[in-house]
């Protein structure tokens, strides 16, 4: 399993970008997929997780997020995205995918895996 992140770019505040997260291995249908991001000087912060569709598909955001982000899959084509709009000049950060098992309830803390490059989103004001 091999992630690779896409859709990232330059937008102005209020606009929206869907990043993808494709997998080159053709198994994430079997993983939960989590959507990170890390902006400059912090720490990497969770934002969302989806569970696999064949366990209940639930899908998990961190609050500043909710209403805004909406993360979806696409089993068929090997793709998780998320979909991010409204955005502001703090949502300015490098966006990342990895798996793991399940989201679980402790999504935000858990050990996730085969993490990608991770695309670059910049909002200016």
């Amino acid at each position: 399993l091999q992630l690779a992140e896409s859709g990232g770019g330059l937008v102005q505040s209020g606009g929206s970008l869907n990043l993808s997260c494709v997998d080159s291995g053709h198994t994430l249908r079997y993983y939960a997929v989590g959507w990170f991001r890390q902006a400059p000087g912090k720490e990497r912060e969770a934002v969302s997780c989806i569970n696999n569709s064949d366990y209940d598909g639930q899908t998990y955001y961190t609050e500043s997020v909710k209403g805004r982000f909406t993360i979806s899959r696409d089993n068929a084509n090997n793709t998780a995205f998320l979909q991010i709009n409204s955005l502001k000049p703090e949502n300015t950060a490098v966006y990342s995918c990895a798996t793991a098992p399940d989201c679980g309830g402790n999504w935000k803390s858990r050990e996730y895996h085969n993490w990608g490059q991770g695309t670059q989103v910049t909002v200016s004001s």
